[in-house]
């Protein structure tokens, strides 16, 4: 019994050194929403709760994954930290209240400022685009792991961000698409020493089935804001 235990937490310990394990952890520990809808003759209220800080944790985290893809991810990687550092703003102004994304995603409705181009908001979005493109990604190489690793990307790319990009970011995507490794390489950066693929590849399914039910999630909470439709600017 001893030594099982020992071999837990020696697989737990390997987890943590990678991107995909720690991604796991974070989103194993997020709680994710629930939706309760309170009726009564004048409104329905919707009481939803969705933890900010482990959520921006996570997206950190999507932001190291991308960086083994190279300088294709340029331009998505810096979109996402600045929407990281503008919830991360909101947050601190009062860590009590904004604790829960919802809340700011409310306040800005009430305001009529969720469409403006530096709301939080739009950062909410755009963040959930970029887990889209993960998870799309993802999904790619584990289905097929022989599969050209630029293609995957393109195609990942043009399902889930390119409808909502503007020309000047599609561009520049494109531009740097020839500097996507190849898979077995995208593969291997992910992997802790003495790792093997097909240890990898049981991580990104683990992965996959974290990130699925949270996205899912996010995805009726911008809906329910009328959030989910915004372009770039």
């Amino acid at each position: 019994m001893k030594r099982k235990r020992c071999d837990m937490e020696e697989t737990t310990k390997k987890k943590k050194m990678t991107e995909i394990g720690s991604a796991i952890e974070e989103l194993s520990v997020l709680s994710i929403a629930k939706t309760t809808i309170v009726t009564t003759e004048t409104e329905s209220t919707c009481i939803i709760n969705l933890p900010l800080k482990p959520l921006l944790s996570f997206c950190k985290l999507i932001i190291q994954v991308l960086d083994k893809i190279g300088p294709t991810m340029a331009v998505l990687r810096q979109d996402i930290d600045q929407n990281i550092q503008r919830l991360e703003k909101m947050w601190e102004s009062d860590p009590i209240l904004y604790s829960n994304l919802v809340e700011i995603l409310r306040k800005e409705a009430k305001e009529g400022s969720t469409k403006k181009p530096k709301s939080c908001s739009r950062a909410a979005l755009w963040l959930t685009r970029a887990m889209d493109f993960t998870l799309e990604l993802l999904q790619r190489l584990v289905k097929d792991m022989s599969q050209n690793m630029e293609q995957a990307v393109l195609e990942s790319y043009n399902l889930t961000i390119k409808p909502w990009h503007g020309w000047i970011s599609a561009a520049a995507f494109k531009v740097a698409l020839k500097l996507v490794p190849n898979n077995n390489t995208f593969i291997n950066v992910l992997a802790a020493k003495d790792e093997s693929n097909q240890m990898v590849q049981d991580d990104i399914r683990s992965l996959i089935s974290l990130l699925i039910p949270l996205l899912r999630q996010l995805h009726s909470i911008l809906e329910l804001y009328e959030v989910h439709k915004l372009k770039s600017t």
